[in-house]
């Protein structure tokens, strides 16, 4: 029952490095709350994905540009990891400022669970990668002083959280550079990388030059091909594809089914609203309805009289 009685920081910390190193690729799912959680670890998923654009979304109902701080993040990673089994992969954005911002955003999202961080190199504020055009990038020295401060801020345990060295410079600088600046961050200590990529007719073709380059388990983001998000999971080692993430996928659905749920009811379609919809009895089952009354019949009055 996770809810009640969820696997330690420590357990998920592990399970997460174990899958980090297993032959088949980790499935990540992207959520952004304790409903979202949930609903995935029904599934025979590895881990869930947070990211800074869901969250801002979310908590802020504003887009993906740099509105998120430290403490907001935190406390929600806090709360939300309570409900689930699952590792959860964070977004930490560009670790919120300075290599001493870097120490103090380590510390507290190793205090929120979570079992790895990616940090970027994007300049601050930042800004969605998504959106149109190229993002700025810090100089490589200085994104590289990032991911060192980060894996030197960890707490020192047998399973520490997993630092990933993202890189948003394939954009601006090439593919070559994002790949100069992932092998640096491997040597600085990361223990995977995120070389941030937009769709394009070689997009395959770029992933599979990364992992070749990179020393180290590749992150993706799925979401932004659907080539990709069609390619079976059997076939992610084979095209270079360590860690498979979905940001947009609870976003992207839950968007599409408020506006279109709600257009039906104001339409009056009450029949296509319902078959459309979760049922309350499957709705408390996601959220663990039955631990909880099993838990409150262990701990009655009576039981205990």
């Amino acid at each position: 029952m996770p809810a009640l009685n969820p696997p330690s920081i420590q357990d998920k910390r592990r399970a997460f490095r174990r899958a980090l190193a297993a032959s088949q690729p980790i499935f990540a799912p992207g959520v952004y709350d304790g409903f979202g959680l949930r609903l995935v670890e029904r599934f025979p998923v590895d881990a869930a994905y947070v990211s800074g654009n869901a969250v801002s979304a979310c908590l802020l109902g504003e887009p993906d540009v740099g509105l998120v701080d430290l403490t907001l993040l935190a406390d929600h990673l806090a709360r939300i990891n309570q409900c689930t089994r699952l590792p959860i992969i964070c977004d930490a954005d560009t670790g919120y400022g300075s290599v001493v911002n870097i120490q103090r955003t380590v510390r507290s999202l190793e205090l929120a669970g979570v079992a790895a961080i990616h940090l970027e190199d994007q300049v601050t504020p930042k800004r969605c990668a998504q959106l149109p055009g190229a993002r700025s990038v810090i100089d490589q020295d200085q994104a590289v002083a990032r991911i060192a401060a980060a894996c030197a801020a960890r707490v020192q345990t047998e399973d520490p959280m997993v630092i990933i060295g993202r890189t948003d410079a394939a954009a601006s600088l090439g593919l070559a550079a994002a790949i100069e600046r992932a092998q640096a961050f491997v040597q600085a200590g990361a223990e995977a990388v995120f070389v941030e990529l937009k769709t394009s007719p070689d997009l395959l073709e770029q992933i599979q030059a990364v992992s070749r380059a990179v020393p180290a388990p590749c992150l993706i983001n799925m979401s932004i091909d659907a080539r990709l998000m069609a390619l079976p999971r059997e076939q992610w080692a084979a095209a270079g594809i360590s860690v498979g993430i979905f940001p947009a996928l609870a976003r992207s659905s839950f968007g599409h089914a408020v506006t279109t749920n709600l257009q039906r009811l104001l339409q009056g379609d009450v029949a296509g609203l319902q078959s459309a919809s979760m049922s309350p009895a499957d709705y408390a089952a996601a959220l663990g309805i039955s631990e909880v009354e099993g838990w409150e019949q262990r701990f009655s009055a009576g039981l205990l009289g």
